[in-house]
């Protein structure tokens, strides 16, 4: 297999993405997909397979903070509720927690896309100039 972007993936290394984002090492999702350790190390430093990698990584954040959103205004609703409480500790906290990664999930989320445009900017300015 080339090193080459846009080549298509085998079945195994689109198995082992998806246990690459459930499992909690690299080695336990190596065993779940029923390859090596090793094969699985090799294929992260593959380029389509580490480009295929990231771009499920980035879905599943994309995902995840599409719920957070979904979810700030019932914590704003569950903070204003809790103003004059004696012990709202625990509702309070995770209302403070989804606000929190909320805000920082489309933080991520918005440098993640200027990034990508400022290096496809630099790209096409390298490629016009040569």
């Amino acid at each position: 297999m080339a090193n080459g972007h846009g080549e298509k993936l085998t079945r195994k290394m689109e198995q082992a993405i998806t246990a690459l984002l459930s499992e909690p090492t690299v080695e336990a999702a190596a065993a779940r997909v029923e390859i090596s350790h090793r094969t699985l190390k090799r294929w992260l430093v593959n380029a389509a397979f580490a480009a295929a990698f990231a771009a499920a990584r980035r879905q599943v954040l994309e995902a995840a903070v599409v719920k957070l959103v979904g979810v700030t205004g019932e914590a704003v609703d569950t903070l204003a509720a809790n103003l004059g409480a004696d012990r709202p500790g625990d509702q309070i906290r995770a209302a403070v927690a989804i606000l929190e990664h909320a805000y920082r999930g489309v933080e991520v989320l918005d440098l993640e896309a200027r990034l990508s445009a400022l290096e496809q900017a630099h790209r096409a300015r390298r490629r016009a100039a040569q």
